[in-house]
């Protein structure tokens, strides 16, 4: 068994609904077009060759289903989930391996398809996009047969990173991208220097001002009065 599939069924199941809805579509194609029509003839040949083979692969689905239907592993919910599946395929296998063998008589004894066949036909059509709807519930709802599932992530993922680093080190990364950010500002600024003339300057005119008043004060001093 491959290591990727729990089960074969994945498999056989897109051919039985590719083939089986085929004849489907080519048996009503052909039905509503003039006896005369060219196209008439060849599409009732690909219809009933739809149908035959999407008989002999619907075995094969019907097995492997089966299989799994005995082997995954499942609660109580998801066992509801496949039994109901379980059950619409074996009715909707059933309905199409009596409509193979009516087309074989049908052929044989050289006629078309007939109201009851179509009606069959359709009902037959409508089962089979129920049971695949019912497959697709117990797998992508239930997880049946699934082998690991996704780490959900938030909206507006971007799929073009590394997936490995940013899953085994996602705080690192954070760090790192702090750590350069912070470097970057760091040497965008600028330094903060003095001009050494004007700094000359400025130191002169503070003495000077200190100076002045200090003088200020000695002449604010009174002088005493000699008696």
């Amino acid at each position: 068994m491959i290591t990727i599939l729990p089960n074969w069924h994945p498999i056989f199941v897109h051919f039985t609904i590719g083939l089986l809805g085929t004849s489907v579509v080519f048996y009503f194609a052909s039905a509503i077009v003039a006896d005369d029509h060219r196209w008439k003839q060849q599409w009732q040949q690909m219809a009933n060759w739809s149908l035959w083979t999407g008989c002999l692969v619907s075995l094969s689905t019907v097995f492997a289903g089966w299989h799994a239907y005995n082997t995954v592993s499942h609660d109580a919910a998801s066992h509801i989930a496949m039994t109901l599946h379980r059950n619409w395929a074996l009715a909707t296998a059933s309905l199409f391996l009596i409509l193979g063998f009516a087309a074989i008589s049908i052929v044989k004894n050289n006629r078309t398809p007939r109201f009851l066949f179509l009606s069959v036909a359709a009902i037959a059509g409508a089962m089979l996009m129920v049971t695949g709807f019912l497959g697709g519930e117990a797998v992508y709802r239930h997880g049946l047969g699934v082998m690991s599932l996704p780490i959900a992530e938030a909206s507006g993922h971007d799929h073009e990173h590394n997936l490995t680093q940013d899953a085994d080190h996602p705080k690192d990364n954070e760090q790192s991208s702090a750590h350069q950010h912070d470097e970057t500002v760091a040497e965008s600024e600028p330094q903060h220097q003095h001009d050494p003339e004007i700094k000359s300057n400025i130191d002169t005119d503070s003495n000077t001002q200190m100076d002045h008043h200090s003088h200020d004060a000695k002449e604010d001093v009174p002088t005493p009065h000699e008696h």
